[in-house]
């Protein structure tokens, strides 16, 4: 698994409001970065950043590997039921073992149900399914464990330090601990603007 994911010296800026400057990360295979800091001061920015979704105000990214991105949108079609909403994807990301997400996240009940009927936890849980069938070495987690119940929050973490232990690198955005293995740490809020 061939996975890196460097930034120097990364502005954010939002409107008029410059949420973070000077930041700088190296995450090598195996590593696993938790950036915390209170809601508005812009994890779900810097994620989006690393991701290629949102443009830098200053600094630059370089990626090697596949990146995966779980944030509050689900990739899924809400008129679809789960099972086959999650097929779709696993036919075009060229999923090996669909079975082991819906054991490992408890979703082989819900397979059946309309997307636009599971709750919060279940959805999130159907979007680290779906993140799990990718296979890609880079993980970009915005709030992963919002909506999830304790027994859903601990199997996660597990699938985070497996993920990292088998050579991928998983960045963190939370507001909340997060039980990650040997973590590096960014708190945004020293790098406030």
């Amino acid at each position: 698994m061939t996975a890196r994911l460097t930034a120097k010296d990364l502005a954010c800026r939002r409107g008029e409001r410059l949420l973070f400057r000077g930041l700088s990360l190296d995450c090598m295979p195996g590593d696993a970065l938790h950036v915390a800091g209170a809601n508005g001061i812009g994890k779900s920015s810097l994620i989006r950043i690393l991701a290629g979704l949102l443009r830098p105000f200053a600094g630059e990214i370089e990626r090697e590997g596949a990146i995966g991105l779980v944030d509050e949108r689900l990739a899924l079609d809400e008129a679809l039921p789960l099972g086959k909403a999650l097929a779709f994807w696993e036919s075009l990301d060229g999923c090996r073992d669909p079975g082991r997400a819906l054991e490992l996240l408890q979703l082989r009940e819900l397979m059946d149900v309309p997307v636009r009927y599971l709750s919060t936890g279940q959805r999130k849980r159907a979007a680290l399914a779906r993140l799990l069938n990718r296979g890609c070495p880079v993980w970009l987690l915005d709030e992963p464990l919002n909506g999830l119940d304790r027994q859903a929050q601990a199997a996660f973490e597990a699938l985070v330090a497996q993920h990292c232990q088998g050579g991928g690198i998983a960045v963190v955005a939370s507001h909340q601990d997060f039980a990650l293995p040997s973590p590096l740490r960014i708190d945004l809020a020293e790098y406030a603007a």
